[in-house]
């Protein structure tokens, strides 16, 4: 009995399977090529165009802010969490302030008015530095001068530091002493723009004038 070659049987499938895998690996190759070719283009891709406006800096991506709670000009507990899903204008000042305060917060009453239909997307807030003078009370009186839809929070120099870290917040209390109470305030002078995702989006100068705050403002809530 002749014993079966089984060399020559198998020949035919190894050259088989010897082509599959040869172009099995062309497709890999060609495939790896496209994707890493479709990466490149990406990569090397312009950004999308970001709105460049004078005296507004967006923050690309927005940067997600931490809850706080401070008491509010009714003396109620108060949250950053309680406005969300409205944009937030928010500024650190002081009552006795004899310039920035009042100028920031006469011109957001022109934003707020300006934006008509839309204000209700948009709430103001003022958070005091001076929390040893600027009581519930006090803040409240002051705000409601402005307009009443204004919300004033306060609260102890530490609480409100540590709060003021994500925004990069600085102020000094110049006390000539301990007992001093007719002190002045070197503070930031930026108003934050926070999103409905309770993101810090946007910068806003002291010198940017309302007109325009009120075009990007109104850019915002129709995007939306």
């Amino acid at each position: 009995m002749t014993t079966p070659d089984k060399t020559k049987a198998h020949a035919p499938v190894s050259r088989t399977a010897f082509w599959f895998l040869v172009v099995a690996l062309m497709v890999g190759v060609a495939l790896t090529g496209i994707a890493i070719m479709g990466s490149l283009s990406q990569a090397l891709a312009p950004p999308t165009p970001t709105p460049q406006i004078e005296g507004i800096t967006a923050i690309v991506p927005p940067d997600p802010l931490p809850d706080f709670t401070l008491t509010s000009g009714k003396g109620e507990p108060i949250s950053l969490s309680d406005f969300a899903g409205r944009y937030v204008l928010l500024f650190f000042g002081y009552t006795h302030c004899p310039d920035f305060c009042p100028l920031t917060l006469a011109k957001e009453r022109l934003v707020h008015e300006q934006l008509g239909e839309l204000a209700d997307r948009f709430a103001v807030v003022f958070i005091s530095v001076d929390g040893e003078r600027d009581t519930p009370a006090v803040l409240d009186d002051y705000l409601s001068r402005f307009d009443p839809s204004f919300t004033g929070m306060t609260g102890e120099e530490a609480t409100i530091r540590e709060i003021g870290v994500p925004y990069g917040l600085s102020f000094t209390l110049n006390k000539a002493s301990p007992d001093d109470v007719d002190y002045t305030v070197d503070h930031s002078t930026l108003t934050y723009l926070i999103d409905p995702e309770q993101r810090l989006h946007s910068l806003i100068s002291f010198s940017t004038e309302a007109g325009v705050i009120v075009d990007y403002l109104r850019m915002l809530a129709t995007a939306g």
